[in-house]
């Protein structure tokens, strides 16, 4: 099962970081989030990706809920899917 936090790559393109977020479907066409590391020499955050279950690929262990807990719950998540 893919769970939140763990690092995987998208199958097609390569891109790759932490698994941030889910989206669940009617349709059974379920979606990841890919948050991506910053790149060395680019010191500024990078967009976040939506890609189908089918195309994610794990690539190991990552950070818990517990690891990025703050005081309080957060706002909207800016990269929501647009589907």
């Amino acid at each position: 099962m893919i769970e939140l936090g763990q690092k995987a790559e998208d199958k097609i393109t390569g891109f790759y970081g932490t698994i941030i977020g889910r989206a669940q479907y009617l349709t059974g066409c379920d979606q990841y989030c890919l948050s991506p590391p910053i790149r060395q020499g680019i010191n500024e955050v990078q967009k976040s990706e939506w890609f189908d279950e089918g195309r994610i690929k794990i690539l190991g262990p990552g950070l818990s809920a517990a690891d990025v807990a703050g005081p309080a719950p957060g706002g909207p998540q800016r990269d929501a899917p647009r589907r």
